[in-house]
């Protein structure tokens, strides 16, 4: 706990607390407006850090994506179209109740319950992160290479849409990542003669391609959809202790369920405020009310996407596995500031993960304060011109990509992945296996090679490592399991037919 309190000393100095500050303003104002997005921000804020300090950079980055995942809330209550994805379920309820004239209170149960969800799932960071990088520092290269394995296996698998999509995304993304030089001999390979790929594809061109450019083509297609805001007008946010006491147990099992289905590589904040929501109405005394303006809805879901940013960040700072899209590009932001993810990051830089952490509880109750005292202010964005903001967007990404090496060859390369993942959105292809798969695919192939090399067995030497067929054993299992699944349900129904029939 030393360690902890010295670095929210830190953060509460003049420099890092104003990085904070502004980074949680600016997720909240990209994630009020529909069609901006936490991992656009924060992936276009990529190269204007390449000159501060890591620590400085990475907090600004932390704030930024908890600010977003907390602004989605506003138009998903006022204006029926969540600011982020994972702000659907609020929508359900947080809308009806707004259009009956109680916007003021449906602001305040999200805005509350987002508060809630964040510091419980600090709790967490705060007391399985040291344990957990431990733990992880027992790994050796077959360990290290069967949990990316089944990292991406999860986030396959329980991606939007079905998981053949999502693992053939993680493969693609795997696919773009093997131009370059081979790092078990130094030769290059798949460059196809271009000097340019020498290195392979750059992290900051394809991030921004996948997760900004893609968005501003998906944006200028539907240029005209607009919705009607409901106003806020004087509507009272701040609500009383007793609405909270009547709400805390929805609030703590939610925030829980947020935080640890974060952990789990790839799920996603929109996952967790789908169970979140599942779980509240099953268990509430009042079911058919959710839909129509529940208050147990709009605070089980906004509880829990946003215990996810916590819960997700866990993986990422104790075993250098990204959690979310979002946590891959904060882990390509740490590889562009030459700090080293992975378990050894509590070991050679500790100072800087409390850091994060302390950044992580700070910027929590800042949104909660800016969102409580400028919500009326902040819902005027929704209707801000998109026709204004893209090219603003598409300059700021050009500009970005030419000056991380002066030349254009990058903003081409971030063109052409503007193309592929406008193509997979287009396809219902998720694009989280693909980013993931991109970052960690270095990862997968030198811990893989390491692991054969040092064994006498080659790759059948991962049968002595009891915790790397663990990873693998779960990795199979996630695979088989949906198939499994429809084939008993395929059998219960042909028992069921047969019964009827006789």
């Amino acid at each position: 706990m030393t360690d902890l309190f010295g670095a929210l000393a830190y953060i509460a100095s003049p420099v890092p607390f104003f990085w904070v500050l502004l980074g949680t303003t600016l997720g909240i104002f990209v994630g009020a407006v529909p069609g901006l997005t936490g991992g656009m921000l924060i992936a276009l804020s990529i190269p204007l850090t390449f000159t501060m300090n890591s620590t400085h950079a990475l907090i600004l980055m932390v704030a930024m994506y908890v600010g977003s995942v907390s602004g989605g809330l506003i138009s998903a209550t006022l204006l029926k179209m969540p600011g982020t994805p994972s702000s659907v379920m609020t929508t359900f309820d947080g809308y009806p109740m707004a259009a009956r004239g109680e916007a003021g209170r449906a602001l305040g149960l999200s805005i509350g319950a987002s508060l809630v969800g964040g510091l419980v799932a600090g709790v967490f960071i705060v007391v399985l992160s040291v344990p957990l990088s431990r733990w992880a520092t027992t790994f050796g290269p077959f360990e290290y290479f069967a949990m990316v394995l089944m990292a991406l296996v999860l986030i396959a698998s329980i991606s939007q849409g079905s998981m053949v999509k999502g693992l053939l995304a993680g493969a693609l993304g795997i696919a773009f990542a093997l131009p370059g030089l081979n790092p078990s001999d130094g030769q290059l390979r798949l460059t196809f003669g271009w000097h340019e790929l020498d290195a392979g594809f750059d992290l900051l061109p394809v991030l921004l391609g996948v997760f900004v450019m893609s968005q501003i083509i998906i944006d200028a297609l539907e240029i005209e959809k607009k919705g009607q805001p409901i106003s806020v007008g004087g509507a009272k946010v701040l609500l009383s202790l007793s609405t909270w006491r009547r709400h805390w147990g929805n609030l703590l099992r939610s925030s829980v369920i947020g935080t640890w289905i974060g952990i789990l590589p790839g799920v996603g904040a929109s996952i967790s405020s789908m169970v979140a929501y599942a779980t509240a109405r099953s268990v509430s005394k009042e079911p058919e009310a959710f839909g129509t303006g529940s208050e147990e809805g709009i605070v089980a879901s906004e509880a829990a996407n946003n215990a996810n940013v916590g819960g997700a960040l866990i993986p990422l700072i104790t075993m250098g596995i990204p959690g979310s899209p979002i946590d891959a590009i904060l882990l390509g932001a740490l590889i562009l500031h030459n700090i080293q993810p992975g378990p050894l990051l509590f070991v050679n830089n500790a100072d800087f993960v409390w850091a994060l952490i302390a950044a992580y509880l700070v910027a929590n109750i800042l949104m909660f304060a800016i969102m409580t005292l400028c919500v009326k202010w902040i819902a005027r964005l929704m209707v801000v011109d998109r026709a204004l903001l893209l090219p603003v967007i598409f300059v700021a990404c050009v500009v970005g990509c030419y000056a991380l090496h002066n030349r254009m060859f990058d903003v081409w390369v971030m063109v052409f992945f503007g193309l592929v993942g406008f193509a997979m959105a287009r396809c219902k292809v998720p694009l989280g296996p693909f980013v993931i798969g991109f970052v960690l695919a270095g990862i997968l192939e030198e811990d893989l090679r390491s692991g054969m090399q040092l064994s006498d067995a080659g790759f059948w030497g991962i049968l002595d490592r009891p915790i790397a067929l663990g990873f693998i054993a779960v990795s199979v299992l996630t695979l088989i399991w949906p198939f499994a699944q429809s084939a008993l349900a395929r059998r219960a129904r042909d028992r069921r037919a047969k019964e009827t029939t006789t």
